[in-house]
């Protein structure tokens, strides 16, 4: 496995298209996705991150969250997620 991709603290509107980019060039492996810095997930980030976790497990990959800030995992679960049901493409 790669280096794990550092996703930045705000993950809004501006960010979404940085971050399906860091997806797409990563999408030949397992992604390590660290997310302890976040302080702001917002759905349309939330949507590229499924994306991505859908998308590696069709090319036999999988995504991971190997750490994730308090305030992140809250806002996932506002969203209807956890980290695992993230990772696994499945709400």
């Amino acid at each position: 496995m790669s280096d794990a991709l550092l996703l930045p603290p705000r993950l809004d509107l501006p960010a979404a298209a940085p971050l399906a980019q860091a997806f797409r060039e990563r999408l030949g492996a397992d992604i390590a996705v660290d997310a302890s810095q976040v302080t702001h997930l917002g759905a349309l980030c939330l949507q590229v991150l499924l994306s991505a976790a859908i998308t590696a497990r069709r090319r036999g990959h999988a995504l991971r969250l190997i750490a994730i800030s308090d305030r992140a995992a809250q806002q996932l679960a506002q969203m209807g997620f956890t980290p695992d049901t993230l990772a696994e493409g499945t709400p």
